[in-house]
């Protein structure tokens, strides 16, 4: 089975590989692209308004971070995440970004820590106006620097790779019921538990958060 799904437009990149290799990422954590779905290279190509090539080189990309897999003579298939996979993923991210936001709650000066608000508000606008896909850009530029405060980068490259590889298929159906925005508006609860200083209470508040991640934007919440 083949389909076209609905995709970002491109920007003015330079690089029109990366470019569409983001493209598809957020179209895949969008739930645009649904797994065990086939996509053809030359399909996207003609929807992206490019050759098959950087298509072809951009879906490489991504089956390198395992969120397609190649099949023969026809395109890439959108990988399967089970609830498993989903478990395993957030256990992961728990361990790093729970005590790394307590880090940042103790050891960052407040002024910057609030200066990441607008990218919080962001998160609100784009889920009252019900776009799904700024949505989870926003959300994820927000969680990423958040997290860079730390100062490690090579934490940033991990956390980066396992949110891309959690693809939150439940964010459309929340956007659809309205439940978006109040979930949108825990990342400014998040911020000012983390620019109160205290890195215990900013710890949990990011345990809780990565909980309803994993309970409320799945397609099979756990209780």
């Amino acid at each position: 089975m083949t389909e076209t799904p609905n995709l970002p437009a491109l920007g003015a990149r330079p690089n029109v590989r990366e470019e569409i290799a983001e493209a598809l990422r957020a179209a895949l954590v969008a739930g645009e692209m649904r797994p065990g779905v086939v996509y053809s290279a030359p399909v996207l190509a003609e929807r992206f308004g490019v050759s098959a090539t950087p298509v072809r080189e951009a879906m490489l990309d991504l089956a390198k971070e395992g969120l397609v897999t190649a099949v023969r003579n026809k395109g890439f298939r959108v990988t399967e995440l089970t609830a498993r996979d989903l478990d395993e993923i957030t256990a992961v991210r728990t361990l790093i970004e729970v005590p790394t936001v307590g880090q940042v709650a103790e050891s960052v000066p407040a002024e910057r820590i609030a200066a990441l608000r607008p990218m919080a508000e962001a998160i609100v606008e784009a889920a009252e106006r019900g776009d799904t896909i700024a949505y989870i850009e926003a959300d994820h530029a927000f969680h990423l620097e958040l997290l860079a405060l730390a100062g490690n980068r090579h934490l940033i490259e991990v956390v980066e790779r396992l949110r891309y590889r959690s693809r939150l298929y439940g964010v459309p159906k929340l956007a659809q019921s309205q439940e978006l925005s109040f979930y949108a508006r825990e990342h400014l609860e998040l911020l000012d538990t983390v620019a109160s200083g205290d890195p215990s209470a900013a710890s949990a508040a990011m345990d809780h958060h990565l909980r309803h991640v994993r309970n409320a934007w799945a397609d099979d919440p756990t209780p």
